[in-house]
């Protein structure tokens, strides 16, 4: 799945500021095993969401699948109906958008089909901004926490994770093997060419829901744009609120042997250094990734790739400037960006979508695939103010724009 529209990006990377966990031991003389089989669905841009429960409450609750999480996270409104006590910590959460310090749930059990995590901390965080962009509740994000403990296979053919008990495995014969940097998030060496060819780190991150993300003063450092190259204005959303950041593509990324063409990245300015530059140039995320099947091998410091049967799917460059969300069971834009094919159309905030190209009564997530068809004429009823109006809105394609 590819993300809609560029101003709904959603991203998952934070880091705790703290001493890093250290990982589960590796057992050399025993053969990994299979504990469950666990299926998942997809969010815009390839996000991973799958079902589990906590404790012993009966509610199925939806997780976030995310390795650009340093720990594991639950929403602070569910915490608040599980009327879950609260520890405070001197400990920070660093976002896009906000950095400050976080409050845990304490020695919890996360339950999924066929197996019980147990002892988990999770902090806390407020996920309503994610449940109201994707339009699916959103209850936590389960990384490093988790992950650490386990070998983790992603199948996007099949919308399966398998997890297997830490041991000696064997990994598929095609594909590649990747031996990442992890410290709670994993770091991954990737080679960018546009302008020039540049070779740098980058996190790799199932829980951004997009391509690449880079470091606004790497890109300036690493000269790797065209002089002069044109980029749009585009806002995303991640931990602490909206940010504005710049919006376009390069000719090449390579990931060990493998290259993409013609890929679309978000350059953003990092206030909070959440990239970790110079260290790192920024992230590559899951519009990218999902494009392989995985085996996410933290004890071993290992993640096999291996290409899928969305490898070549085309990358999504299409461009509204608008920022839908779902309150209240109403579709509502909220942002319209200046200049963008969505001000142009009319539309303004406050808009409540009735429905696109005779869709009535979509999910936002059928809005968003709409939404992404390049070159569209779309017709797009709204309620503005009690009375409704149609317009037309054309879906813009960037990449000619910023070849």
């Amino acid at each position: 799945m590819k993300a809609s529209f560029k101003c709904l990006l959603f991203l998952f990377l934070f880091s705790v500021l703290a001493k890093p966990a250290t990982s589960s031991p590796n057992p050399d003389s025993a053969n990994a095993t299979l504990i469950t089989k666990v299926p998942f669905f997809l969010l815009s841009g390839g996000v991973i969401v799958i079902n589990a429960q906590l404790d012993d409450f009966a509610d199925t609750l939806n997780f976030i699948l995310d390795t650009g999480s340093g720990g594991i996270s639950l929403d602070s409104n569910l915490v608040d109906i599980f009327r879950l006590p609260k520890v405070p910590s001197d400990r920070t959460l660093r976002g896009i958008a906000s950095i400050r310090r976080i409050s845990y749930v304490k020695d919890r059990t996360l339950k999924l089909r066929g197996l019980n995590v147990e002892h988990l901390d999770f902090h806390i965080n407020d996920y309503e901004l994610l449940t109201s962009t994707y339009g699916v509740r959103i209850d936590g994000i389960i990384g490093y926490s988790f992950l650490r403990q386990f070998i983790v296979k992603v199948d996007y053919d099949k919308n399966m994770i398998e997890v297997w008990r830490q041991g000696l495995i064997k990994y598929p014969r095609s594909g590649m093997l990747l031996k990442p940097r992890i410290n709670n998030i994993p770091v991954v060496s990737a080679t960018i060419e546009d302008d020039t060819k540049h070779t740098n780190r980058f996190f790799f991150d199932t829980g951004a829901g997009l391509s690449l993300l880079m470091n606004e003063q790497f890109e300036k450092d690493s000269a790797v744009l065209r002089k002069n190259k044109k980029t749009i204005i585009t806002q995303a959303e991640g931990l602490g609120g909206k940010k504005v950041m710049r919006l376009t593509t390069i000719k090449r990324i390579t990931i060990g042997k493998y290259n993409f063409k013609k890929v679309p990245i978000h350059i953003f300015h990092d206030d909070y250094n959440v990239t970790s530059y110079p260290d790192l140039g920024g992230l590559i995320g899951n519009d990218l990734l999902r494009r392989f099947n995985l085996v996410i091998n933290y004890g071993q410091n290992e993640i096999h790739l291996k290409p899928n049967s969305h490898f070549k799917d085309q990358f999504d460059y299409s461009y509204t400037g608008l920022g839908i969300y779902m309150y209240d069971g109403q579709i509502t834009i909220e942002d319209v960006l200046k200049d963008s094919p969505g001000e142009r159309a009319g539309l303004k905030p406050g808009d409540v979508v009735i429905a696109i190209d005779n869709v009535f009564g979509g999910s936002i997530q059928q809005y968003k695939d709409l939404l992404q068809q390049t070159g569209a004429r779309l017709k797009v009823f709204v309620m503005r103010e009690g009375k409704p109006m149609m317009v037309f809105l054309k879906v813009k394609s960037f990449l000619k724009d910023t070849l």
